[in-house]
């Protein structure tokens, strides 16, 4: 299996790909679009800011590449949300493959929500062979709002997307990379989708 994990000024590249390598797959990094095309599968990880990210994407094309893609394609964290339609981080469009706002928590609540947290109302081969109400670790100050593509919700002050799927797109807002068991699972499934 060809597995590319994108090369992106958001990406935290190392910890997926070492998550990668305990369950026994080596992935290449690239932000190349040939690479990317010719992949069996596709992660897309981002810790940072939406729009400076963007910007990136957009100077190598990667903004019109990514919505085209066919292959299974998982973002994470900062990706899920650069997946969506917009982000009020610095009111930024976004690449629009799910149709779901990005918005920030509440002024009351302390950001970012960083920890760990359940994830319920799981949905889908993502997220299957998973512990009911299983944790999931966190870090982000904006979240997507639950939509029809919501395949996992977890809760801040208020319900929002932990998990989302659409076509051959997924996304998590928690680093499976950090989760220990279940964010393994979570991967493995990723590894084993048919699209």
């Amino acid at each position: 299996m060809k597995l590319c994990i994108i090369k992106y000024n958001a990406g935290n590249v190392k910890s997926v790909a070492n998550a990668l390598e305990r369950l026994g797959v080596h992935a290449i990094v690239s932000d190349e679009p040939e690479t990317i095309k010719s992949a069996d599968r596709v992660i897309f990880p981002g810790v940072g800011e939406a729009s400076t990210a963007m910007d990136y994407l957009q100077s190598n094309g990667l903004d019109k590449l990514i919505p085209e893609l066919t292959q299974p394609f998982l973002g994470i964290c900062l990706g899920l949300q650069l997946m969506c339609n917009h982000s009020k981080e610095n009111d930024t469009k976004c690449l629009g493959i799910f149709d779901i706002e990005v918005t920030r928590f509440e002024p009351t609540m302390k950001v970012p929500h960083m920890g760990w947290n359940v994830i319920e109302d799981l949905k889908g081969p993502l997220m299957t062979y998973l512990p009911e109400r299983p944790y999931m670790y966190f870090v982000h100050s904006y979240f997507a709002e639950v939509g029809s593509d919501t395949i996992a919700t977890a809760n801040y002050s208020t319900k929002f997307s932990a998990a989302l799927h659409k076509d051959n797109f997924y996304a998590v807002q928690a680093h499976p990379e950090k989760s220990s068991d279940t964010g393994s699972k979570i991967l493995e499934n990723f590894l084993k989708l048919e699209i």
